[in-house]
């Protein structure tokens, strides 16, 4: 069955951190991490309705204007989220252009930007034909885990210690929807824009006996076709569990945020996680507040993810990347010492 979605790290292993995360045949994408985005089409950054900052370090969020560059003159809602500090530090790259012609846009842009504590978010709203300007104050609510829900998936986060505040974020699917093309050809029915709401009727729960309307252009001429809900699903559908996408970089190898990461990733179908070190630097590693591909490996097998990618590697490794994957791996397949 074809995945829902499709991650892919932005940038090489030495470069700035960035997980790009489309989703099958629709025009929408989640970002976790802004660094570098350059290599990123301006038609895939106008896909992100939601992006998830993990720290405000530099290569972690000189993205930032990149995004906000590709999406004025638009009207878009990007939604930003960050740890504690994130709606000031957002505010300050903001302040540092002049916005004294953005009045005239006929489009309207608008910045959601969430900072995440450890049991509350602040939510603060930027117009851009408001200069990005802001008077009120922040919306506060609840922090349970979950930042984002929608019926067919959600994303949550944990606190993670980087010497600041780090965020962790997961992406879990609640169930997977695989579209059986012999059954859309037995029926004589094309795919198009109707499928992402039929799959939207079975992850919100419809009724099977309800009806189900499918809207055919053909020419001049529209074409309806009607369907019980459960009977088509039977003959065009097949559901299977949903993947579960973590991403970790940037932490310290602590028995507590071991605890965290572990129980966070649990059974995960990918981690995504930072090896910045080899085990040799094991030293430098704990100085820096990063982990080694070592601690990597070791963190993906007691989490007993299905696969993990290591990245964000310290520049020094350049010539011999190998070395790092080697290690994670050996570590993952349970071959070291002192776990």
């Amino acid at each position: 069955m074809r995945p829902s979605f499709h991650p892919r790290l932005v940038n090489g292993p030495f470069e700035d951190p960035a997980l790009f995360i489309p989703f099958f045949l629709e025009k929408r994408a989640l970002l976790f991490d802004m660094g570098d985005l350059h290599s990123l089409a301006p038609k895939e950054i106008l896909k992100i309705t939601h992006a998830f900052v993990t720290h405000t370090h530099m290569d972690h969020f000189v993205g930032f204007d990149t995004l906000l560059r590709v999406f004025l003159g638009r009207t878009k809602a990007l939604h930003l989220f960050g740890p504690a500090g994130f709606v000031r530090n957002v505010e300050g790259r903001l302040a540092g252009y002049t916005w004294n012609l953005v009045k005239n846009y006929d489009n309207r842009f608008t910045l959601k930007v969430t900072e995440v504590h450890p049991d509350h978010t602040l939510t603060q709203v930027y117009e851009c034909n408001e200069a990005f300007s802001s008077s009120k104050l922040p919306d506060r609510a609840s922090f349970n885990a979950t930042l984002l829900k929608e019926p067919s998936f959600s994303v949550q986060a944990i606190h993670l210690d980087h010497k600041i505040p780090c965020l962790a974020f997961r992406v879990e699917e609640s169930f997977h929807v695989n579209i059986v093309k012999e059954g859309l050809e037995k029926l004589g029915i094309p795919v198009g824009p109707w499928l992402k709401q039929f799959k939207e009727a079975l992850y919100e729960g419809h009724d099977p006996e309800e009806s189900f309307c499918i809207e055919l252009k053909n020419g001049d001429r529209d074409k309806k076709l009607t369907f019980r809900l459960g009977d088509l699903t039977n003959q065009i559908a097949r559901t299977s569990a949903g993947q579960k996408i973590v991403y970790v970089v940037d932490v310290t190898f602590s028995p507590e945020n071991v605890e965290k990461i572990v129980g966070f990733a649990r059974n995960a179908d990918q981690l995504f996680i930072e090896a910045a070190f080899t085990d040799a630097h094991e030293g430098v590693a704990l100085t820096k507040c990063h982990l080694t591909a070592r601690q990597a490996g070791i963190i993906a097998r007691k989490a007993g993810v299905k696969y993990f990618t290591v990245f964000h590697h310290s520049p020094r490794y350049a010539a011999n990347a190998h070395i790092l994957r080697e290690e994670a791996n050996q570590a993952f397949a349970g071959i070291s010492d002192n776990d």
